[in-house]
Parts: C-alpha cells; structure tokens; sequence
C-alpha cells in the first residue's frame, strides 16, 4: 500500500509518500508561516515522483491551529481527487509507534500549546494543562513531545520514575505506518479533522453580529 502522510501539526510540515513501511519520497518545510501556500506543491511533487496514493494519512493533532488546517485540507483533497480514503494520526499514535520499546512504561505525550499550558495526551485522552498542574502518574512514565524536558523535569520533582525520550514530533513514516493500520480496521476509525484542546481565542462582538446587508 501506498500511503501520502502529512504532519503539520508543528514545526512546518513534513511529508511522504511511504510504501509498506519504507519512504519512497519525502519534502519537509520548516517554516511555520506560509504552510497552506506552501503544502499544496509541496505535495504535488511527491505525487509527481512516487505516483498517486492508494491511502492518505494526516496527523489531526493536538497541535498548531494554522498548521493543522493547512495539513489536513490538502489531505482532504488529494483523497477526493484520488478517489482513496483519508485517515486522522493522532501525534500520540504516531510518537507511540516511533517508541515500541518502553519497557512497561506509560507514554505521556505534551506539546507546547503557546499560551503557557501543554497539550497532555496519556491514556487515550488529551487535555491543556499548567506544569504545576500536571496529573498524579500511578506508574513509571515515558515523556515524548516537544515539551517532554520540561514535563519530565517537573514529574522527576515529585519522585515519580520518568523516562526522557528524543521524540519530538511526529515523521511521515510512523503517521503511514498507524494510518495504514487504521485503514485495515486495526485501529478505531478517526476522521481527517483537527483535534481541538483549547477553546478558539476568536470571540463574537458583544452586542453580536452586524445584521447582513440588505438589497
């Protein structure tokens, strides 16, 4: 299977075309400004190389509000125009299947959210947290995420057994490998749409919208 993954969900974008497990082609963009200008060719020429995908995969986040759109919105149409099924990742998913090895360990996953809080996913369940309020761990703990020194760091404080890991975010060939499982009905079904923690820092007027014009 032919698998186009796409991670935006921070730090640019990276992306791949990936069959079987193996990258056959990848391009990433490093910048954050400019991502759904720039994602579009970007993945036009993977296409171009490798040929179409028989699946897409894109990482719905938590992540970049901006980045996650722009990612999956070009998903979303290489699927229709390629007549294939698009598939959400999860940053968790795909940074768990960047670390099988954890020795029993609990994965905690947390990302900077860029308003003083982290994006924590553990256990399937993902919540914006403070550091001085992070959750009680029952069980030794492996941290990944862009925010996992300072999450360990604060967790090390308390006594709690944690286990630092170098994975940052999340490549295109882990976020194919957990799509392509996901196609196959391995893992429970999670549409192309962006994962939300935070409420939308957009708020309405208080006295409401302006009435639409008239004639």
């Amino acid at each position: 299977m032919r698998v186009l993954a796409i991670a935006s969900a921070s730090g640019g974008c990276a992306a791949a075309m990936v069959t079987d497990g193996t990258i056959v082609t990848d391009a990433k963009i490093a910048a954050e400004q400019g991502l759904p200008a720039a994602i579009p060719p970007m993945v036009a020429a993977l296409i171009e190389a490798a040929g179409p995908p028989d699946l897409v995969a894109v990482v719905v986040g938590p992540g970049s509000f901006t980045g996650l759109r722009a990612g999956i919105s070009v998903a979303q149409g290489v699927g229709l125009g390629a007549g294939v099924a698009v598939v959400g990742v999860t940053v968790a998913e795909a940074l768990a299947e960047a670390l099988p090895q954890l020795g029993g360990r609990a994965l905690w996953v947390a990302n900077d959210s860029r308003r003083g809080r982290i994006f924590l996913e553990r256990d399937g369940v993902v919540e914006s947290v403070s550091l001085a309020a992070l959750p009680a761990a029952d069980r030794r703990v492996a941290v990944a995420g862009d925010a996992a020194i300072a999450v360990a760091a604060s967790l090390a404080a308390r006594g709690v057994d944690v286990m630092l890991t170098s994975a940052k975010r999340p490549t295109p060939r882990h976020v194919a490998v957990v799509g392509a499982r996901r196609a196959e009905g391995a893992l429970p079904a999670l549409p192309p749409v962006p994962l939300y923690v935070d409420a939308p820092e957009a708020k309405l007027p208080v006295g409401g919208l302006r009435p639409a014009p008239v004639g």
